[in-house]
């Protein structure tokens, strides 16, 4: 008998202003030593100046849009076979997916240098909106990697 405990997938509840699971999740990505008012005035600010920009559309609706426009299909692993290491791309399922583009929209907006968090985070938002930006050039070049190693994907586990 297995000692281990099977691993459950937690809910995330929805945000209280805005009323997504997404937004709960995309603030806590933000929030940095357990600062979760500053994480959420940075996400409310960013989301407002960038929803104004686009024409004031619904907040959930562009933040689905950038999230979709980000988030990679395909990525690559490494696996050793034989004293090799090849590059073998797998699909994304769709949380991670969800994750990895949240974490790359804070990232390359935590980058921009010279402005407040909110402002850098609605610039990278704008961007992602457009097809345009760092998170978008990112998952671009995660999708030729895999594209260049497709070769190797009969590797897969």
């Amino acid at each position: 008998m297995s000692r281990r405990r099977v691993a459950t997938k937690r809910v995330m509840p929805p945000d209280e202003r805005l009323g997504s699971p997404l937004v709960t999740r995309f603030i806590n990505k933000i929030m940095l030593q357990g600062k979760k008012t500053v994480a959420q005035k940075i996400f409310y600010d960013a989301v407002e100046d960038a929803t104004q920009k686009l024409g004031g559309k619904d907040p959930i609706e562009v933040l689905e849009k950038v999230v979709e426009n980000v988030r990679p299909l395909l990525e690559v692993k490494s696996r050793r076979i034989g004293g090799a290491t090849y590059q073998i791309p797998v699909e994304v399922r769709y949380d991670r997916s969800i994750a990895i583009a949240s974490r790359w929209l804070i990232d390359f907006a935590r980058a921009r240098k010279g402005m407040p968090m909110w402002k850098a985070l609605s610039a990278e938002l704008l961007d992602a909106a457009n097809n345009q930006g760092n998170a978008v050039k990112k998952r671009e070049d995660t999708h030729k990697m895999a594209e260049a190693n497709k070769a190797f994907a009969h590797y897969r586990w």
